[in-house]
């Protein structure tokens, strides 16, 4: 049986904009024509080494959440000592490798608690650039479907609250981990548009049924004649 939240609906999925866009400049005038309908903003690395805290701060003060993408993969006081580092910026969200292990998930859980109670880590399982033979060639015999769920078990085991899926991974997911775990999923593609380097994708409405809290979407918005429009249709579809 699927476990999902018998409350939620399309209209708790929320759209996040991945903001992978080569300069300052054009980022923030990319944001500057979607304020007023997009909430969400997820800053990765290309913009967060290139930028640092001003900018994410910046992007804050212009009345986003911000989703900080930094997929954090290292040694347990590492990891906890980066947490820690960041925590004072206004973001919501970040990412570590759940690959990282139990002890240091745990240590950046508790580094966030002691820093940024309000801050959601979120495990990232398997890159959606990953299909099988990628995955195999790394040297994990597991196909990618198993190797997010014993991924994802660790995870929650060791007290996180939020995963990264491919949201073909969704409802798998549903069945096995807390139903109160937050799922934010790239790998979302509307009808029609590139799969560019993504391997494992779905539609937005598709991903929101499965059960999906967030969907990131970035270059079907960036790259679109009309980026606002672009992400005000992703949003109604998720309304619907």
């Amino acid at each position: 049986m699927l476990h999902k939240n018998p409350a939620m609906s399309k209209k708790d999925c929320k759209l996040i904009l991945a903001l992978d866009l080569p300069d300052k400049a054009s980022a923030l005038d990319m944001l500057s024509g979607l304020s007023g309908g997009l909430q969400w903003v997820k800053i990765g690395l290309q913009m967060y080494l290139k930028y640092g805290a001003p900018f994410v701060e910046e992007v804050a003060r212009m009345g986003f959440k911000i989703f900080l993408d930094l997929k954090l993969f290292d040694i347990p006081n590492t990891v906890a000592s980066a947490v820690k580092s960041v925590s004072d910026l206004p973001i919501s969200m970040l990412t570590i490798h759940t690959s990282a292990g139990e002890e240091a998930m745990r240590a950046a859980l508790d580094a966030a608690g002691s820093a940024n109670k309000d801050l959601m880590l979120l495990g990232v399982t398997v890159l959606t650039s990953f299909d099988e033979s990628g995955l195999a060639k790394t040297g994990v015999a597991l196909p990618p479907p198993m190797q997010v769920q014993l991924l994802a078990k660790l995870a929650c085991e060791s007290g996180m609250k939020g995963l990264v899926c491919s949201p073909l991974e969704i409802q798998m997911l549903r069945k096995i981990i807390p139903p109160e775990t937050v799922l934010v999923t790239p790998g979302i593609r509307p009808a029609g548009s590139s799969k560019d380097e993504q391997k494992r994708v779905m539609t937005p409405s598709m991903a929101a049924d499965a059960g999906a809290n967030f969907i990131v979407v970035g270059r079907p918005i960036l790259k679109a004649q009309d980026p606002a429009k672009a992400a005000g249709d992703i949003i109604a579809e998720l309304e619907a």
